[in-house]
């Protein structure tokens, strides 16, 4: 009887474990998505902003021209699975005048 129970308890912990696998999410997993979802934006259009993943902390570089591209793109990489932290070292471009 205790080795049928033994058997089923190692049993249950490792389908727990290998679903617990499946939702697992990495750094490159978090890069490529923050990647997609920045540089497909209509508003950010972020193909050229930097980003670096460190457990799950986002780090985002470059600069837009706006304030609310700005915003968007934090919005966007906290919408992205695993997500823990958005650090946002986007900078606003000046335009020049020619004055």
């Amino acid at each position: 009887m205790k080795t049928k129970f033994l058997a089923l308890l190692l049993l249950a912990l490792m389908t727990a474990g290998v679903s617990l696998a499946k939702d697992a999410v990495t750094d490159d997993m978090i890069y490529n998505n923050v990647r997609i979802k920045l540089a497909s934006d209509a508003v950010v259009k972020g193909g050229a902003l930097e980003v670096d993943v460190k457990q799950g902390i986002v780090t985002i570089g470059g600069s837009v021209e706006q304030d609310k591209q700005k915003d968007r793109a934090t919005k966007l990489a906290k919408s992205v699975k695993g997500v823990k932290q958005v650090i946002n070292n986007i900078s606003i471009r000046t335009k020049n005048t020619g004055q």
